[in-house]
């Protein structure tokens, strides 16, 4: 049974409330913003290190995360900064998960090229990055990183019980490809 645990989760939040960015980048440390190359401004945070992305339109995507406390506890740092500036946030923020990424490992070598050929929905291109890019649908739509190693990550799940029943899944089409490199 593979072990794998959450490094990242995105979330996304709605601070009802329109932000004017010049003003918070000009007065505000740890932003960049650009609205030439980008139209949110970055936020940086350093307790949890989180990294958030704010609109105009009050929309808030906070990234870094190791768990939903983490996440909660930087968009109440960010609210705190936003108040210092005379922004009155009013709404308490309804936090949604869009993406975990979880890592861990599988206790097995895997031989990617005997993957690539054995599995559908890879791309392998050992030149270019060293890991084999997995994607499945079902039982729900994710994407692994394969390392020879048995090193894994997972994206594209929206919670931790949906990872696991991914991660089941992997494991699965992996004992059916013939997954195993001897020692």
């Amino acid at each position: 049974m593979a072990k794998i645990k959450i490094v990242n989760l995105v979330v996304t939040t709605d601070l009802k409330h329109k932000l004017l960015l010049e003003k918070i980048a000009s007065t505000s440390h740890n932003t960049e913003y650009n609205p030439e190359q980008f139209p949110g401004l970055i936020i940086r945070i350093k307790e949890p290190k989180t990294s958030a992305l704010l609109f105009t339109s009050g929309r808030v995507v906070c990234t870094g995360a190791k768990n939903m406390e983490g996440a909660k506890k930087s968009i109440a740092k960010i609210i705190a900064s936003l108040k210092k500036l005379n922004i009155k946030i009013i709404v308490e923020p309804v936090l949604k998960i869009q993406n975990l990424v979880g890592a861990g490992e599988l206790g097995f070598d895997l031989n990617l090229n005997v993957l690539t050929m054995r599995l559908k929905n890879v791309e392998y291109e050992p030149e270019q990055f060293p890991g084999l890019i997995y994607k499945i649908k079902k039982p729900f739509p994710s994407s692994f990183l394969l390392f020879s190693n048995g090193k894994i990550v997972c994206t594209g799940t929206k919670s931790e019980k949906e990872m696991k029943l991914c991660v089941e899944q992997l494991e699965k089409d992996l004992k059916k490809a013939g997954k195993r490199k001897k020692k």
